[in-house]
């Protein structure tokens, strides 16, 4: 079987000739790149050399997001907007002007509106590039008081979307057999996500939450109509996988939260992807106690990036048995237990050991790690769980 194959294989809940394994290479190629310290039979490999050597999955989740064409492609990123060629859609603005400016390693853009202006600033400098971060960091955000909601709520009612499949199929076909391009919808869960992830700050959302709660949720309803126009662009896409929504926590997301802001979101979306016979994934690297049944109730498909214990409270025999087959793992092995600092080799063997044993039979479980392999992870390691991958045996569910 191709790694492709494994992977939908395991999707679909049907049996496969081993356990997969797709690590996520990126950012550690990237940092080791630039460093030079790739392994040194590597130092001049391409990340897809290096995943066909070792014969594992090509990880194609979380995207470059410097991956554009033009630099105006990256400027809305701040509003949650990305045009990336692993997007089935691209994002137009309408109905505004922007100023943009730079300095620095800072990007700065004034959207101005019939309901008023917002700006917004991001942030992408050396550290990041030597730790092969691809995102900018949000330094200003769109919303600093309720004044602010009409015009944002302006921006994404005009914004209009458009498919973009053939650039997404040149995507897909650089994956080939080494895995699944996951189709890039958007980092938030739900338009409340959103605003709480990218539109405020983290605590000026818990104040708005409890000062203006009905006017949060009116924004968040006319931000929707945007989501909706993307899966209806989204649903009629060539991609077998579609990613939406990124990073929760049980603090930052609490359960009641997540069940009355974000499930529901991701339940139309499922909805909608299982319709056209897509799988829908949502990116789930926190602490997830007490998320596990609104995960169930979200109808996903694939858990990505699940990190157990000791990175989190909860064990991979856990989060198997909460999700009873329903919803796919893909991750399950902590990150730092590649890194010599966390774990000697021994440590790692036995921690290895325990995991494949709670893996039990292995269905609905795509190994990697989880959130990303850290650039200073053992090449040795990252090996060594493909050795372990490959023995496990076959997955008959």
């Amino acid at each position: 079987m191709t790694n492709r194959e494994r992977i939908l294989a395991v999707l679909r809940g049907e049996p496969c000739d081993c356990l997969p394994y797709v690590p996520r290479l990126d950012l550690w190629y990237k940092s080791n790149k630039i460093r030079g310290t790739l392994p040194d039979k590597y130092c001049n490999a391409t990340l897809t050399e290096i995943v066909d050597e070792l014969g594992v999955g090509y990880h194609s989740i979380v995207p470059d997001f410097l991956d554009f064409t033009d630099p105006l492609d990256e400027v809305d990123r701040a509003l949650g907007i990305y045009r990336l060629r692993t997007l089935p859609y691209r994002t137009v603005l309408r109905g505004i002007k922007r100023n943009i400016s730079y300095e620095g390693d800072y990007t700065t853009v004034e959207y101005l509106t019939p309901k008023g202006n917002v700006r917004t600033k991001v942030l992408y400098d050396e550290s990041m590039r030597q730790a092969g971060i691809t995102i900018t960091h949000v330094v200003e955000h769109a919303i600093k008081s309720v004044e602010d909601y009409e015009a944002v709520a302006y921006i994404f009612e005009n914004a209009v979307v458009e498919p973009t499949y053939d650039r997404y199929l040149v995507a897909k076909e650089e994956v080939g057999d080494r895995g699944v391009a996951v189709a890039f919808v958007s980092l938030a869960g739900s338009p409340m996500h959103l605003i709480q992830r990218e539109l405020m700050d983290y605590t000026l959302f818990f104040y708005e939450l409890h000062d203006h709660p009905a006017e949060l949720r009116r924004l968040a309803d006319r931000i929707g109509t945007y989501f909706k126009r993307v899966f209806n662009v989204v649903a009629q896409s060539p991609a077998d996988v579609v990613l939406y929504g990124a990073n929760y926590d049980a603090k930052i997301t609490w359960p009641p939260f997540f069940q009355e802001y974000i499930t529901p979101s991701l339940a139309t979306a499922a909805d909608i992807l299982h319709a056209q016979g897509k799988f829908l994934l949502t990116h789930t690297d926190g602490e997830n106690k007490g998320l596990l049944s609104a995960y169930v109730d979200s109808k996903i498909d694939i858990a990505d990036s699940i990190c157990p214990s000791p990175m989190t409270s909860l064990s991979l025999r856990e989060v198997r048995e909460a999700f009873d087959s329903k919803i796919t793992i893909w991750g399950g092995i902590p990150s730092i237990s590649v890194l010599e600092n966390t774990m000697n080799d021994q440590e790692f063997e036995a921690y290895m050991e325990d995991l494949l044993i709670q893996a039990g039979k292995g269905d609905h479980l795509i190994l990697s790690i989880a959130d990303t392999t850290p650039p200073n992870a053992k090449f040795s390691r990252i090996q060594r769980i493909a050795e372990l991958a490959r023995d496990f045996g076959p997955i008959k569910p």
